[in-house]
């Protein structure tokens, strides 16, 4: 894209639309079943132009400026963990996205090890022997970098599709 380029998709919260009048009769939600068609055919046509490492990449970074916006605009008066926290797990059941659970929370050190149940992505899915939340775990790092001000490193380390019947993540700050 050339630097006159105006950008069709910028995002802004604006795009997301008026729900209520767009849909009076439907209301704001939609099935799990169509999020996760174009999720995966997303993933597919993506796999296939450039291959499965780009295709996590882009996952990611989509995640990653998704959970920076959730922040500034849901998060961003938040001013201590317990209260982010309570936040976090209050918005993620109220959309619908997962049960979020901290297991561990070392602020000092900027190590924590997060759970989300009933996952957006992947509960339910067949076991792959590999885990697939990319876009959680950037998902995730756009919302601690954004509370902390420091960058993380976020890892899925358990996944339903791996067998495991929650998504584990660990989110490290990177110094």
């Amino acid at each position: 894209m050339s630097e006159t380029q105006e950008r069709r998709y910028k995002f802004s919260w604006d795009l997301i639309g008026d729900l209520e009048e767009g849909r009076p009769n439907l209301g704001p939600n939609a099935s799990l079943i169509m999020y996760r068609l174009m999720q995966f055919m997303f993933r597919d046509v993506l796999e296939e132009r450039y291959g499965t490492e780009t295709t996590d990449e882009l996952f990611h970074e989509t995640g990653k400026k998704a959970g920076i916006q959730v922040y500034n605009k849901y998060c961003s008066e938040v001013t201590d963990l317990n209260s982010f926290v309570v936040t976090l797990q209050k918005l993620l059941k109220d959309l619908s996205i997962g049960i979020m659970r901290v297991e561990k929370a070392d602020q000092e050190k900027g190590h924590f090890t997060i759970t989300v149940a009933e996952d957006l992505d992947c509960s339910g899915l067949p076991e792959l022997d590999y885990e697939i939340c990319t876009f959680d775990e950037g998902f995730i790092a756009g919302l601690m970098e954004s509370f902390t001000g420091k960058k993380f490193e976020v890892k899925e380390i358990d996944c339903w599709c791996t067998g495991d019947r929650t998504c584990r993540f660990t989110a490290d700050v990177v110094e």
